[in-house]
């Protein structure tokens, strides 16, 4: 069942995050649906977290972090890799979920390239979107946290906190 209520993303990033894995992400292409089950989220809470793109403030970039919760926020890493994030919260309160791996793509980077994500696909909404959605078919996953990865630049503090999800 397609997620379509924008309440379920309308609270902290710290409660969505795990939610979302076991969901499944489902990109309708002209060939066809995509359909990949997510096994691995982070969480970045806010101007607070150091690892955050909104820890610096509103910029250009980050705009769309500011956005309603369920709105898509993808950027591009490295000058290479589109990355998938879903905002949550509540509009002026910045903090979203990388989507970080699917069964079948094991990065972030391999995630998008597999359902064929890039920046045209930032600020919709994933709730009422055509071509990119979320389902929940009941499963419920187990689920490990672990330390976010590839934030060097963060405080020491927030490279320790436990804010990513994997399904075991």
């Amino acid at each position: 069942m397609k997620i379509s209520d924008k309440n379920f993303f309308r609270r902290d990033v710290l409660q969505v995050a795990p939610e979302l894995v076991g969901k499944v992400l489902v990109r309708h292409t002209p060939e066809g649906d995509i359909r990949l089950r997510i096994t691995e989220t982070e969480a970045y809470r806010g101007e607070e977290d150091t690892a955050c793109h909104a820890h610096k403030g509103r910029t250009k970039r980050t705009e769309t972090l500011y956005m309603d919760g369920g709105t898509v926020y993808v950027y591009l890493c490295y000058g290479i890799h589109w990355m998938l994030n879903v905002v949550t919260g509540i509009e002026e309160q910045p903090q979203a979920v990388l989507i970080r791996a699917c069964e079948a793509a094991n990065g972030p980077g391999k995630l998008t390239k597999a359902l064929q994500i890039d920046k045209s696909f930032n600020a919709l909404e994933i709730c009422c979107c055509s071509e990119l959605w979320l389902e929940d078919d009941g499963f419920i996953a187990e689920i490990k946290t672990a330390p976010r990865v590839g934030i060097g630049y963060a405080s020491p503090e927030d490279i320790s906190r436990p804010w990513r999800f994997i399904a075991v």
